[in-house]
């Protein structure tokens, strides 16, 4: 008898996190306000509003997020018992966090975040019908044609009798306010493009893994208290 084999997943966290509607409004009051007191310049058309790009990458040091950063916490060490890693021998830090708000089409363009190692997106305001968080695979180990899977002319031709996750490039994560997805930072992402958002409201952040303790290993970034600055600069 025949079998097919499905090796090297991605493997994509979900949950939800329990926060009150007294804290959920204050998050959202204050990302408000930050979009509109923000540099206007730097968002192009079409593009959602990013706090990263607008100065405010740092979300975690404002304390009206303190409850919700423990909370996420919380969840990143739920992904983390996913690869039977021992944690404690770990550190994890988050390197920067920031918000995000679309409203009309507005869309967040395919990206990913190579600087840091785990990122993460939380859907703090979100009604059915706002944009989908959409996840591209760039490996495409099962595209044994170059361009098989992207191929415009391909899906016109209607090569494939049906689109599964076995051959297809991207997918779309229908997501709900509440939600929490955790993923590799590399993974290509966005957001889908030419869907009516109404105040859309996302938190995201890129999260950086070190060892503990560096002695006798190569490949894991060693502790950051062991980092020497330069002193000439």
């Amino acid at each position: 008898m025949s079998k097919i084999y499905n090796f090297f997943p991605l493997s994509i966290y979900r949950g939800k996190l329990e926060l009150s509607a007294n804290i959920k409004k204050e998050m959202i009051d204050e990302i408000v306000i930050m979009k509109k007191t923000s540099d206007k310049g730097l968002k192009p058309t079409q593009n959602a509003w990013t706090g990263d790009t607008h100065g405010h990458e740092y979300l975690f040091q404002n304390k009206k997020f303190d409850f919700f950063y423990k909370e996420v916490e919380k969840h990143i060490m739920k992904y983390m018992e996913h690869f039977d890693l021992d944690i404690s021998k770990l550190e994890f830090y988050f390197q920067r966090s920031w918000a995000t708000l679309s409203n009309s089409k507005e869309h967040i363009s395919t990206h990913n975040h190579s600087q840091s190692n785990l990122s993460f997106a939380y859907y703090l305001k979100k009604k059915p019908g706002d944009s989908p968080l959409v996840l591209i695979d760039t490996s495409k180990h099962n595209e044994f044609i170059p361009q098989l899977f992207t191929s415009p002319s391909v899906n016109r031709s209607k090569i494939f009798k049906k689109r599964t996750i076995m051959n297809i490039p991207r997918i779309n994560i229908e997501t709900e306010e509440d939600d929490i997805i955790i993923f590799p930072s590399k993974t290509l992402h966005g957001t889908e493009k030419n869907i009516n958002n109404n105040e859309r409201i996302s938190i995201s952040a890129d999260i950086s893994v070190l060892a503990k303790e560096s002695k006798n290993l190569e490949h894991l970034t060693p502790p950051f208290s062991e980092w020497k600055k330069f002193n000439n600069i």
